[in-house]
């Protein structure tokens, strides 16, 4: 299994910053682990209704990044196209 690459990791990410890409390099993850920290993510029910085990290991680091990242995104709420911040 290949480890994720800083493309890897931006192209599955959406708003993750150089140190949260860095943080989910380091884990040491493959893009199955990943997709399996997102599947969790995106909805963790039907993962246990499956009989699945909870998240363990690297795609339990990477559930804990993401939805850490998730966590700060809601905290800034959505950007008004008007604002000065939305320029950059």
């Amino acid at each position: 299994m290949t480890r994720l690459s800083r493309d890897d990791v931006a192209k599955a990410v959406d708003g993750a910053d150089d140190v949260t890409i860095a943080q989910i390099i380091g884990t040491g993850a493959t893009a199955e682990e990943l997709a399996e920290a997102r599947a969790w993510l995106a909805n963790d029910e039907p993962m246990i209704n499956d009989l699945r085990p909870l998240a363990q290991g690297r795609v339990r680091e990477l559930v804990d990044i993401l939805s850490d990242l998730a966590e700060d995104d809601e905290e800034q709420g959505p950007v008004d196209p008007g604002s000065a911040s939305a320029l950059g």
